[in-house]
């Protein structure tokens, strides 16, 4: 599932979600919806966004690779 996968990243990186959110240039709320489940569909620019602050790609993010 992406929200556990983007948490699960965000940890292993060592990452508040303060840090990531502002890494990313998104809103903080937006990543906490994204992580608790209840944004079930955030925007392909926030997915790019988050993958890019992670250094991952959109397919490690999502949990594809």
């Amino acid at each position: 599932m992406l929200s556990s996968n983007i948490k699960k990243l965000r940890k292993e990186k060592k990452l508040s979600q303060d840090k990531l959110a502002r890494l990313a240039d998104i809103p903080y709320n937006t990543l906490v919806k994204i992580e608790s489940g209840k944004s079930n569909n955030p925007t392909f620019e926030t997915l790019v966004k988050l993958a890019d602050a992670l250094k991952v790609s959109i397919d490690t993010l999502a949990g594809r690779k």
